[in-house]
């Protein structure tokens, strides 16, 4: 089981995304500030970091930065309520997942940059597109 250290200051959206991201067989970590995340990420082992871009004191590309710094090879997925992001904000980013993505190109994309499989249990496939989580 892989575990996604996942940074939202919505809570709403930390709670819905957290709770599909354990049904899809991930272990969650879930924060939401920003800058907390940055202290305790030196502190936590997980396999991906999951951040939103839009947040309060650092945005998730300069969050996306401090963890590429402290550990290189985790791969960080960005999420956004923009379709496109400028190439400058996804420098350390593996992959950005904006407007418009489907929540199974999400769970895929992470699975796929953490080399998990997916639970032995059949789920229902998600036709929803990833929400506004500003």
């Amino acid at each position: 089981m892989a575990t996604v250290f996942y940074v939202d200051d919505n809570a709403r959206s930390r709670r819905l995304l957290s709770s599909i991201l354990t049904e899809c067989g991930f272990e969650v970590i879930a924060e939401a500030d920003p800058v907390e995340a940055l202290r305790r990420c030196k502190e936590l082992f997980f396999d991906l970091a999951l951040l939103d871009y839009k947040m309060p004191s650092l945005t998730g590309s300069q969050l996306a930065k401090q963890i590429k710094f402290l550990a290189p090879d985790i791969p960080v997925v960005l999420i956004s309520s923009y379709t496109v992001l400028p190439a400058s904000e996804l420098l350390f980013v593996d992959a950005h997942f904006g407007h418009g993505t489907s929540l199974d190109d999400l769970v895929e994309a992470m699975r796929r940059l953490t080399n998990s499989k997916p639970p032995s249990r059949v789920s229902r496939r998600s036709v929803t597109a990833w929400p506004d989580s500003t």
